[in-house]
């Protein structure tokens, strides 16, 4: 049995607690879908909550979570380990906890860059040192700490989020 999560979003081990989330005492999704109350609306803030449209990806070649895909949005998108980064990569503890590098789709430019960022890892573009904004081209590889990653871009001059206004 793997880990359970209730429908405030709260996850947790059902081996140790049961069905009942030890957060909120709301049962498991799968049993509250079963006995939803009548009336039942999710919160405000989840209909509120606003999609930031993704630009493009990168995705884990080599390293801690091979296979794994996080998204570039418009603007700044801050990488590192914490959980205020923007792009969070967990696994890898030579990647520094925040600002290892900047990924920054650029809606007027149609372009993506990537930026050095101000902790004192390296981040490295088709194995050369980014110390200047450099573009990304797709499928070029970025390398931070021991992790490979390959860069997968949405939106460029073939297709924007701005066309579709």
């Amino acid at each position: 049995m793997g880990l359970a999560k209730c429908p405030n979003g709260h996850i947790y081990n059902p081996r140790r607690y049961g069905k009942i989330c030890p957060y909120c005492n709301m049962k498991t999704q799968d049993e509250a879908f079963a006995e939803k109350p009548l009336g039942f609306e999710p919160p405000v803030e989840i209909l509120e909550e606003t999609v930031r449209p993704v630009c493009g990806w990168i995705i884990c070649i080599e390293g801690a979570k091979v296979g794994m895909d996080y998204k570039i949005h418009e603007g700044k998108n801050f990488v590192g380990r914490g959980d205020e980064m923007d792009i969070q990569i967990l696994g890898d503890n030579e990647i520094n906890r925040r600002n290892h590098a900047i990924i920054v789709y650029d809606p007027k430019n149609l372009n993506t860059m990537i930026l050095p960022g101000d902790s004192s890892g390296i981040a490295y573009l088709n194995d050369k040192p980014v110390y200047v904004p450099l573009e990304l081209n797709p499928y070029d590889i970025i390398n931070l700490g021991q992790s490979r990653f390959l860069f997968v871009p949405l939106c460029g001059n073939n297709f924007s989020w701005g066309d579709l206004k």
